[in-house]
């Protein structure tokens, strides 16, 4: 019995000495960007800090980046909202299309809705071209300013206050409404004195989840606002580290700070607001009764139907066209119509193969390696006194609540210089993009899995205890089996995720080292947009696939595992 307890109790150290891993590969880069931010303040007003304080640029950008992400919140509240309760809650037909279109956007790279929408307006519009419709030359681009940075602000992250509110929503004990129904209430009263009052902590939660993400939000400033000179905090960041290199690591390390700041600050008084919201339901949670639309349900429905073709349908469309064009403010005819674009991109550019390779490795590795570690990782923790759980969520979910330009700032200050010991430099290459997708996406990967880890009957591991298995055994013959669903799913989001990011390795990036997102930010900044809206339309048609791929998969997931499905 001694060789087996001490087996087992190496198995749990290595276990331990996993997760303390995995946690520091989370909260070491954070920590190393407050150190350079806040490390030389005894040289008073030379300090870095104070000198980007003191700058002027850096409070315009401030303020910009307040502007925008607040307005894009009150977007995506308005958007969001309007589906969720309609959606949620009433009879409509049709939810899981409208779910899933509504979701899209979403999961598109911003710089692709970006691209989109520029190709959609202006008076080089290719669709507007076709149609007639396009304004004269020389009319100014309408999105080129800090209200369309807003707008795509706001329809990128309206999803996000669907999914918080929705949920709200899903537990509204259906005795409730039933009570006020039986009561003699009207519908408006229910919804004003039982849903809103309800479901007001859902829409606290999605909006400040709006604003954090727009506040982070790199490829929609950049493809909008830089030809204007119209800076919010990331851009100028992004500015900066091109035109300085590593000389300014310093100063970007204050600017990320601050973003930093700004972000936690914006949870900090979401949940406090939340704690204020709170209420206390009595009752069988559960979606309550269909409201029913009546004669109103065929307007409601052509209202959302609307909605997405004026968000999801003319954007891609334009894409699309644009596509088929041989340049741009060329109008598409059957004379005109052309696969260029995608003869050049697949057959003749380097860089778009190279683009894809890259991607594909970094989002698949990352995807791979996150999924080998999130099972031992969950089923380490869950084991764990509630405090020392909650610290260590805390730290691994940091990286992906912090904007990711400062988690790209951060990994430079980490691995600019070579790695001691081992004398690895990490800088310049495909590797230091890596880890950061490692520590950005390993809470995406491990929240599946602690849900799908929290429905196991604890029976069978103790039974399979009791018989002598290591937790190593455990592991592999009993838990894994039952929770692969939820696993995969895990890793299928964070390939859906990372394949086309943009926001870290837009500063992490080098020659010969392009992902997806790079290519299509650089072939636009560059005056290929046809090329680049061709690359778009490819990097659509595989996120399209991937969730559709999610979607039948959902059945065999523990609920909430895919955020688009009920």
């Amino acid at each position: 019995m001694a060789p087996s307890l001490t087996e087992g109790s190496q198995q749990r150290w290595l276990l331990t000495l996993l997760t303390i891993a995995i946690v520091a590969l989370s909260l070491v880069p954070s920590l190393r960007l407050l150190f350079e931010a806040l490390g030389d303040l005894a040289q008073g007003s030379e300090a870095p800090l104070w000198r980007v304080l003191q700058a002027e640029s850096t409070w315009r950008a401030l303020w910009r980046s307040l502007y925008t992400s607040g307005l894009g919140m009150l977007i995506a509240l308005a958007l969001g909202s309007l589906f969720a309760f309609v959606i949620t809650l009433t009879d409509i037909r049709g939810k899981a299309w409208l779910v899933f279109c509504f979701m899209l956007p979403m999961m598109i790279p911003p710089q692709v809705t970006a691209l989109s929408w520029l190709q959609l307006f202006g008076p080089a519009s290719p669709l507007l071209k076709s149609i007639g419709m396009a304004p004269p030359l020389g009319s100014p681009q309408p999105l080129y300013s800090a209200e369309g940075i807003a707008l795509l602000l706001g329809i990128q992250s309206a999803p996000l206050v669907f999914l918080a509110l929705r949920t709200s929503l899903l537990s509204l004990p259906r005795e409730l409404v039933e009570a006020a129904r039986i009561s003699g209430a009207r519908q408006a009263q229910v919804w004003g004195q039982i849903i809103l009052p309800v479901s007001r902590g859902g829409l606290i939660a999605g909006g400040a989840m709006a604003f954090i993400s727009s506040l982070g939000n790199f490829g929609i400033p950049a493809m909008l606002g830089i030809p204007a000179g119209y800076y919010v905090l990331p851009t100028l960041i992004y500015q900066r580290m091109a035109s300085f290199g590593t000389g300014v690591l310093a100063e970007m390390a204050s600017l990320s700070l601050l973003i930093g700041v700004l972000a936690l600050a914006g949870v900090a008084l979401q949940q406090a607001w939340m704690k204020r919201s709170r209420f206390g339901l009595v009752g069988h949670s559960g979606r309550a009764h269909d409201f029913s639309l009546g004669r109103w349900r065929g307007g409601v429905t052509v209202l959302l139907v609307t909605v997405l073709l004026a968000i999801l349908v003319a954007p891609l469309a334009a894409l699309v066209v644009s596509s088929l064009v041989p340049a741009m403010g060329v109008a598409l005819t059957w004379e005109t119509a052309t696969l260029n674009a995608y003869h050049e991109v697949i057959g003749r550019q380097g860089a778009t193969w190279r683009a894809v390779r890259n991607s594909l490795w970094l989002a698949g590795g990352a995807a791979v390696v996150l999924m080998l570690c999130s099972l031992p990782l969950a089923y380490r923790l869950q084991r764990l006194p509630q405090r020392w759980q909650s610290l260590a969520l805390s730290a691994i979910e940091l990286p992906y609540a912090l904007p990711g330009v400062v988690l790209a700032v951060a990994c430079i200050l980490l691995f600019v210089r070579p790695i001691p010991v081992v004398n690895v430099a990490l800088y310049g290459t495909l590797g230091l993009i890596f880890v950061a997708y490692l520590a950005r996406f390993l809470v995406v990967c491990l929240k599946p899995v602690a849900a799908g880890l929290a429905q196991l009957d604890p029976s069978l591991e103790e039974a399979a205890q009791l018989a002598g298995a290591g937790p190593w055994r455990r592991l592999g013959g009993i838990v894994l089996p039952l929770v692969a669903p939820a696993l995969f799913a895990g890793g299928l989001l964070v390939f859906l995720l990372a394949v086309n990011e943009l926001t870290v390795s837009a500063l992490l990036w080098s020659a010969g080292n392009e992902t997806l997102g790079v290519l299509i930010f650089n072939l636009d900044e560059g005056g290929e947009s046809v090329l680049a809206a061709a690359v778009s339309v490819l990097v659509v048609m595989m996120v399209a696939t991937l969730m559709l791929a999610l979607s039948l998969l959902a059945p065999r997931l523990p609920k909430g595992v895919v955020p688009w499905q009920g």
